[in-house]
């Protein structure tokens, strides 16, 4: 809504400002000499100039006028436009626009000083006074207050801030609203690594960004996460309300390599042997997801039972010890103080998990169990292989490194 120019009227509002009149003085007549008939066209021709110079001594010069948008006093306004100043028989020397949480709008000027844009919207329930100034005329003020949002979303994402995670932890976002608008939300959202490599997002639902590299991370890379979701509309009336920034940090880099065949798992850290341990994996009737998969929670006890993915009543096991998450339906890596001893190394037998022998209660230190489980961390990649399973699902857990970088970025709505 545009703000009424205002005018030159005797009882000023008061966002007038003070006039410069400037009187004209009046043009000297011509001095002519000639006939008779040129000296009367002379004394017409003065008494014209006469006239005229009267006439220019009652004009005035015209103030200038400065106009805000949004208006002067306006209290729901909106926030999807730009701030514009602009001046009407002049020209803008000073503009600035600062917010009560202390922060300032930038903007620019248009080529001839007569309008002045903010680089940015203005946030959603912010309080703003605007200070402009014409050139030769007095400063002047206005005010306005935004509306605040009706339905408003948020961004969960992991790691969590400040953490140190593994080289295969992505960046992963889970919106709490329905994403329609995927350009306008990843384009509020960067995520950027120091040493430096180029970082895509990759959506896998209306309610999930994921971000990675093409590669794993490097070793004691430093990550940043920008949130610049305030008052971006994810969908039509929603809108963002995040604006921070998240620090991860990368230790060093582990890789375990489970082979079923074998029925080991060969664990490398920063490149080198670490350990071999003997595992058991999923029996033919219920094979263990092949691919690269990236432990996403710890336990060093946890309750695991059938029910809960979908395998009836076939098992309820209250302490299962050193238990890491491998995919969200039910995929872990864990110790097994149930099963004998000899099958480790020799039979697949579980319900798709992989198992290492463990003791109950989680405290024996001396059974590999333990040992895998205290030298891993969230986001240390676990690649599963001779399996008999098909690769998993890459949105079934952190597990985006099982798209080829063409497909990750193809994902990308940017």
């Amino acid at each position: 809504m545009g703000v009424p120019e205002i005018s030159n009227r005797t009882e000023r509002p008061a966002w007038s400002r003070r006039g410069i009149l400037a009187v004209l003085g009046a043009v000297p007549a011509a001095v002519l000499t000639g006939c008779t008939e040129s000296a009367d066209a002379s004394e017409t021709t003065a008494a014209s100039a006469g006239t005229s110079a009267s006439t220019k001594a009652e004009t005035k010069v015209k103030a200038p006028t400065i106009t805000v948008t949004p208006a002067d006093g306006t209290k729901k306004a909106g926030f999807t436009s730009p701030v514009e100043v602009a001046v009407s028989d002049g020209t803008l020397s000073a503009v600035k626009v600062t917010g009560n949480d202390g922060s300032t709008l930038a903007g620019s000027y248009d080529d001839a000083r007569t309008k002045w844009t903010s680089s940015e919207n203005p946030y959603s329930g912010t309080k703003y006074t605007v200070t402009a100034q014409a050139q030769g005329a007095e400063e002047e003020t206005a005010t306005f207050t935004t509306k605040s949002p009706g339905e408003t979303f948020v961004g969960y994402f992991t790691p969590e801030a400040n953490s140190t995670s593994g080289v295969g932890m992505p960046v992963s976002i889970n919106f709490t609203k329905a994403v329609s608008d995927r350009a306008a939300v990843e384009k509020a959202i960067t995520v950027t690594a120091e040493p430096a490599v180029e970082v895509v997002g990759h959506w896998f639902s209306d309610t999930r960004l994921d971000f990675r590299p093409e590669d794993y991370w490097a070793a004691g890379t430093k990550i940043t996460l920008s949130l610049r979701l305030k008052d971006v509309e994810g969908t039509d009336g929603v809108y963002g309300t995040q604006s921070k920034d998240v620090v991860f940090n990368i230790g060093r880099s582990q890789i375990s390599t489970v082979d079923l065949a074998a029925k080991t798992m060969t664990v490398e850290r920063d490149g080198a042997a670490l350990a071999t341990y003997p595992v058991s994996g999923g029996d033919a009737d219920h094979t263990t997801w092949s691919g690269i998969m990236v432990i996403s929670e710890r336990f060093k006890e946890t309750r695991m039972e059938s029910s809960t993915v979908g395998l009836g009543d076939e098992y309820d096991i209250a302490d299962v010890p050193h238990a890491q998450r491998l995919t969200t339906s039910g995929t872990f890596i864990h110790g097994n103080y149930w099963a004998s001893t000899s099958i480790f190394g020799s039979s697949n037998t579980s319900h798709g998990c992989v198992g290492l022998h463990d003791t109950k209660g989680a405290d024996d230190t001396a059974v590999d169990g333990y040992k895998f489980y205290k030298s891993s961390m969230l986001g240390d990649v676990v690649i599963v292989k001779n399996s008999g399973e098909d690769t998993v699902d890459p949105a079934n857990g952190l597990n985006g490194w099982n798209l080829s970088w063409a497909d990750w970025t193809a994902g990308s709505a940017l």
